[in-house]
């Protein structure tokens, strides 16, 4: 048609006037048919004649009559497809037009938002020191720095936990191995069998001799590697143990047991620095075991062996002599499997930090209830931060 055009515009001298009519007739018809043809050459035209070029502009400003004419399969396609929807847009369809890795990814970082609430693990005894296990949750009030805070979980089940086994491995502990081994396995006997345990053994070192594992078996391999010699660096053992725990534990609930014939000599670390680890938020429950004499170093090591458990909600242990720590280690497993786990979200931002005091009371209406839990916690400290207390020695924990 373009070409027809071009043909009448060259008209003989003596019909110019029938030939500008006729021009203009067909100037007209090409106006008329430019919406059809546009799809086929829409710059051609334009590019070779003015009037072309002014017929596009007309079509142009005409454009909105164009949605009157059956779109192609390919723009009915388009059409279809709903328009992004702008930044901070609500949309009833966002729900489904979101992907699912994104959407999961969401879902975990919420998830991780709501177990930041602080987790404390309570056992509660009466006045003759046994255990009270049938209280429910309006049985508890919970303080953080002396404030009352609303407690948003509670459970009282048998959970898993992961267990660090943290045995001296020194020379003076020679001769007490095996039967310390033989209780460590006997608490893992009395333990609920989907715990996790690792065990390590340490003298100047801190040794990874098993990893997390439910196989007894194995445990007892590692139990077994007895190199008794060199000093003891239990500081570091247990910052390590911590640490080990915070990376790789599958369980929400931790416990560490550590076993130990005398004082610290050869940590790195200090006990304050293995405190303030261990008290990190969701920071490991710590039973100890001393096995200990009545010498001047003796005692300062009752006295560390005490804190780090009773800080941290567990149980300090010296018996008499050696026959009684199998018993103690059932007498700790039984312990671990009879906890309350009281949840609540600080009324104080977590994102304030500092060292916050806890306090745990048990009413039941009769007598007169005591609760062991940890003492406090450092407000959205990780283990593994250094937060103020210094990172574990590189080799601290070998394998």
């Amino acid at each position: 048609m373009f070409m027809q055009k071009r043909d009448i515009m060259h008209p003989s001298s003596k019909n110019l006037l029938l030939a500008a009519l006729f021009c203009a007739l067909c100037a007209t018809l090409t106006w008329a048919q430019a919406p059809q043809q546009k799809s086929q050459s829409p710059v051609q035209p334009a590019a070779q004649n003015p009037a072309a070029q002014s017929n596009a502009q007309q079509n142009d400003q005409l454009e909105p009559v164009q949605d009157l004419t059956p779109p192609s399969d390919a723009e009915a396609a388009r059409l279809a497809t709903p328009p992004a929807q702008p930044p901070n847009q609500p949309s009833d369809t966002t729900a489904v037009n979101v992907p699912q890795p994104k959407k999961e990814g969401k879902d975990q970082f919420l998830f991780k938002k709501d177990v930041e609430e602080v987790l404390l693990y309570a056992t509660v005894v009466d006045p003759h020191n046994r255990l009270v296990t049938n209280l429910d949750k309006n049985a508890f009030a919970v303080y953080e720095d002396g404030q009352p805070q609303q407690i948003t979980s509670f459970h009282r089940d048998d959970v898993p936990v992961s267990l660090g086994i943290v045995i001296d491995n020194s020379g003076s502990m020679r001769d007490k191995r095996p039967k310390v081994n033989q209780a460590a396995l006997n608490l893992v006997r009395a333990s609920n069998p989907n715990d996790e345990v690792f065990i390590v053994n340490f003298n100047e070192d801190a040794i990874l001799d098993q990893d997390f594992t439910s196989n007894i078996d194995l445990m007892k391999e590692a139990l077994d590697h007895i190199d008794s010699r060199g000093g003891t660096a239990m500081y570091d053992a247990v910052v390590a143990s911590a640490d080990q725990l915070s990376k790789g534990a599958k369980r929400e609930k931790k416990v560490l047991l550590v076993v130990t014939d005398g004082e610290d000599n050869e940590s790195r670390v200090s006990l304050e620095d293995a405190v303030r680890r261990v008290q990190a938020d969701n920071g490991p429950t710590v039973y100890t075991i001393g096995i200990l004499g009545d010498d001047k170093e003796a005692k300062r090591a009752h006295r560390a062996l005490e804190r780090l458990a009773t800080e941290t909600g567990g149980v300090a242990y010296f018996p008499k002599d050696l026959s009684q720590v199998d018993e103690i280690s059932r007498a700790v497993a039984h312990d671990i499997r009879n906890q309350y786990t009281l949840g609540y979200k600080p009324s104080r931002p977590q994102s304030e930090g500092g060292f916050r005091n806890v306090k745990v009371e048990a009413h039941d209406g009769r007598a007169k209830l005591q609760v062991r839990t940890r003492s406090g916690y450092f407000a959205g400290q990780k283990r593994a931060d250094n937060q103020g207390a210094p990172a574990p020695p590189a080799e601290a924990m070998k394998h």
